[in-house]
């Protein structure tokens, strides 16, 4: 039969439960296991097959279903609960941001926070994540909701996602794209106050490209996602946003243009005007640079322009491995901006200089995080440790500035816990915590120490039946497509063992983490898989990117080991992983493993997730983990030495050790422990570990934490300086500019010089003298700022630095200034010390964003 065409014929929702349509159009379906019931009800085996797709479910189920649903008292029931609950929701004025907020400040009301992210991760059946950048960026935006922050976000729409993974009988892995239709998708189109579908252009060469948009809403977040896929694009330009990260350098750097230009370009269109401006990973950081040729086309000089626009602008850094740092050649930068600089005053080697970056790994490019630190005011790493990373890979940027004084802090990344922790949990956490403690009363955690074990117990152990049930199916469907017997597959419903301690190791398979790095020793590991007494399990999920040849080898050497006879149903890798197999993971395993070369990993959420469920970490202190660890609710592998900090150098050392410091914690620690029983078979230590896990890092590692902290230290402070910088024809950005152009002018007359304190014993408690002579050479004194620093020998003035502000002691006529440190050591020992001068003003957010310092 020939097919002439395909169309879609919708059932009728009763108006009954007429309000189905609004639930499915709002993700906040996703983190609402109620709502999430609604559609499952009307047909579990049609919500199997749409792939948890609301939209999907309701356009395929049968009519009769629905008619069914709108009459059974049960479903109305749990309805109208939902749409109640719901309905409060999307209405309550009571959240946090209202509280917090609003009421601390009246400019606060006009607040808009913009957050830019190219990937997103709300659920599965959007695969428009790959990895934990993603998922992040998911979970900010529902965290933001539930907060009542007032954030619109920008992403983009890709067609064919991220790849769908299948590992043949060989280990080898595949990538498999499938095309999803907005139509399926909790998508409305983005009109024009005219109510036509709104485009929006941004110029590529010698031609524009034309967009439009999607809304999506993230309960009371709404985010816009851009698509090239329009008749008015040629067959090249509708194609050129099919798949996440997929294409060459030409493709990557379209699809940061269309995400940065296009992004500011949309929510003009739209009538939004952040106040605050969120730059998460580099991908976005040409979003600067539109917004500084919109304040030139008003006749801002772009000096100016860049003080308005990083006043307002936070940059997050991620991944400190080259694979995570877009930097494109300079040919390709003139490829595609050459008609573009002119708009922003500038010519081609000041429009290279904007980027322009020696790599921690190796060559000179047009690096987008430098431009995205360049033209922020608030900058951070995802952790304690990886803002210390961060510091040390960019310092070069700030020359002269101490290691611990660069102006990238940090806030540690957080998970959702509604998304992320079952409702067993959660409903086990209830009976003894208050819902309004939970983000706001660390110390009201530790009530969670009185659950009583046993119950706990078993729900970890349904949790876990859960996880082996999802094994099952992923590897009955793997098998059938490899053509197994039937009495293989039919041996598969009974593989993994619930009694065996079981191990997960879920994440990108990128080389520094390490994924194959309990297969250090085999024979080692065999004893401690195979011991009758004390089963041991581990499982295994991951994408390695289809570039990525190493990552792909570690999956096959998993995989294939998985088929040795030495490790016959004690090794699993569940394939084409995604955020219902990473649910299932983080909360029915009983360990959580993770290995990265330290300090190579950003954050490494999933370890969050894990413990939230009361799975145990077992950890190198990497990411999140030493803010994390405190001796009793996981265990760390190893020590917190430092490795490296670039991929590259680390080479693998430090491997070795790392592999027998876990092997010793499995052996001596981990599976003792597990195994430890009462007589009712309750291992009552291990549980007291597990509560301790939940208690502690619950409340310090939500993303609810997270977005307050963001919009404490970064958000509100740069709405308020937006409205600085942007009143009186922007008064207070052309003086920051102008002052700036005066520093970098005089700075180099500057004449400043100190005489060493004599190198003899002090005592601790003396008092320390020194003087150092500055002649500023038509710089005000005013504008600059005189220190001593400090520190411990070892530490070089690099680290755990002492300052000692210098106060004028006399003047000479010929403008020259002598200055004094009067100090008493707050340590003692070895130490060394400096003396410097820096320009001040008030309006930097750090004193060091002068780019200007002197030592004598």
């Amino acid at each position: 039969m020939t097919i002439l065409g395909r169309v879609t014929v919708l059932p009728h929702v009763p108006e009954r439960i007429s309000r189905l349509h609004d639930l499915a159009y709002n993700l906040y379906w996703t983190w609402n296991i109620d709502a999430r019931r609604l559609f499952r009800r009307l047909d579990r085996e049609q919500w199997e097959r749409s792939g948890h797709n609301a939209v999907a479910m309701l356009r395929d189920v049968a009519q009769n279903k629905l008619e069914e649903a709108a009459k059974h008292p049960a479903y109305l029931n749990l309805y109208d609960k939902v749409i109640e609950e719901f309905d409060h929701y999307l209405a309550d004025e009571s959240r946090w941001f209202q509280q917090n907020i609003l009421k601390n400040g009246k400019e606060a009301k006009d607040h808009l926070y913009a957050y830019f992210c190219a990937e997103y991760g709300w659920h599965e059946s959007l695969t428009l994540y790959s990895g934990g950048l993603g998922i992040l960026a998911g979970d900010h935006t529902k965290a933001a909701s539930d907060l009542g922050v007032p954030l619109v976000a920008i992403g983009l729409w890709y067609p064919e996602g991220y790849f769908h993974q299948q590992i043949a009988a060989d280990g080898q892995q595949s990538a498999d794209y499938r095309r999803l239709s907005p139509i399926d998708m909790p998508f409305m189109p983005v009109r024009d106050k005219g109510g036509e579908i709104a485009i929006i252009k941004v110029p590529l060469r010698e031609r524009e490209l034309k967009l439009r948009a999607w809304e999506l809403k993230i309960g009371s977040v709404k985010v816009y996602l851009l698509d090239s896929n329009i008749i008015q694009n040629n067959t090249e330009d509708r194609a050129i946003l099919s798949r996440l990260y997929g294409g060459d350098e030409r493709t990557r750097i379209i699809h940061e243009m269309i995400l940065g230009i296009g992004g500011v370009r949309l929510l003009r269109v739209l009538g939004l005007n952040p106040t605050s401006w969120h730059m998460n990973e580099g991908h976005s950081a040409f979003m600067a640079l539109e917004r500084c040729r919109e304040l030139v086309a008003q006749g801002v000089r772009f000096e100016d322009a860049r003080e308005v626009v990083a006043a307002n602008t936070t940059f997050t850094v991620h991944t400190p491995v080259a694979a995570g740092n877009d930097a494109f050649n300079f040919d390709l930068i003139d490829e595609f901006f050459g008609s573009y600089w002119g708009s922003l005053g500038l010519n081609q080697q000041q429009f290279h200089d904007l980027g322009r970056h020696k790599q921690p790994w190796g060559g000179d490019g047009f690096s987008m995080p430098a431009l995205a630190i360049r033209f922020s005011s608030g900058r951070n790493g995802v952790a304690q440790l990886h803002g210390e990373t961060s510091r040390r890979l960019w310092s070069d940027l700030w020359p002269e500035v101490p290691l611990d004084e660069v102006p990238i802090g940090h806030i540690t990344n957080g998970v959702h816990m509604a998304t992320w922790v079952d409702i067993r949990i959660r409903e086990l956490i209830a009976e003894v915590l208050d819902e309004s403690a939970m983000f706001a009363n660390v110390a009201a955690w530790q009530q969670v120490k009185g659950l009583d074990n046993a119950r706990l117990w078993l729900e970890r152990q349904a949790l876990k039946d859960a996880l082996l049930d999802l094994i099952r199916r992923r590897v009955l469907k793997q098998q059938e497509r490899y053509g197994a017997r039937p009495t293989h597959l039919h041996d598969i419903t009974s593989l993994f063992d619930p009694r065996a301690l079981t191990i997960g190791f879920a994440r990108r398979f990128a080389t520094y983490k390490r994924a194959t790095l309990i297969f250090r020793d085999l024979k080692r590991l065999e004893g401690i898989l195979n011991n009758p007494e004390r089963p041991v399990q581990l499982v295994f999920s991951g994408k390695a990117h289809p570039k990525d040849a190493p990552g792909q080898e570690l999956i096959a050497t998993i995989h294939n080991l998985s088929q040795d006879p030495r490790f016959a149903g004690k090794i699993i890798f569940i394939e084409d992983y995604d955020m219902a197999v990473g649910r299932a993971m983080t909360r029915g395993a009983d360990v959580w493993l993770n290995n990265p070369r330290r300090p190579l990993e950003a954050s490494g959420t999933s370890g969050q997730k894990a413990a939230m469920n009361g799975v145990l970490n077992l950890s190198i202190l990497d990411g999140w983990w030493p803010e994390g660890y405190n001796g009793e609710n996981g265990w760390a592998i190893g020590t917190g030495i430092r490795i490296s900090t670039t991929e590259e150098i680390d080479g693998g050392a430090g491997d070795e050790a790392d592999a027998d410091a876990l092997y010793n914690l499995l052996e001596r620690e981990v599976i003792p422990l597990y195994f430890k029983r009462d007589t009712r078979g309750v291992p009552q230590e291990w549980l007291e570990r597990s509560k301790e896990a939940i208690a502690t890092i619950s409340p310090l590692f939500s993303a609810s934490r997270m977005v307050r902290d963001y919009v404490n230290h970064y958000y509100a402070p740069a709405s308020e300086r937006h409205r600085l910088m942007t009143a009186d024809d922007y008064k207070a950005a052309k003086e920051l500019a102008n002052w700036r152009k005066t520093m970098k002018e005089k700075w180099p007359g500057l004449y400043f010089q100190a005489e060493p304190i004599a190198d003899q014993l002090h005592q601790v408690g003396e008092n320390l003298e020194m003087e150092a002579v500055l002649n500023s050479r038509g710089i005000d004194h005013q504008d600059l700022k005189v220190e001593l620093v400090y520190s411990a020998a070892q530490d070089e003035l690099k680290h755990h630095l002492y300052t000692v502000p210098m106060v004028v002691l006399k003047t000479y006529d010929d403008g020259a200034v002598r200055y004094q440190a009067s100090f008493k050591a707050k340590i003692s020992g070895r130490l060394c010390y400096g003396i410097r001068v820096y320009p001040s003003h008030e309006n930097l957010t750090s004193p060091f964003d002068s780019g200007l310092i002197r030592w004598a």
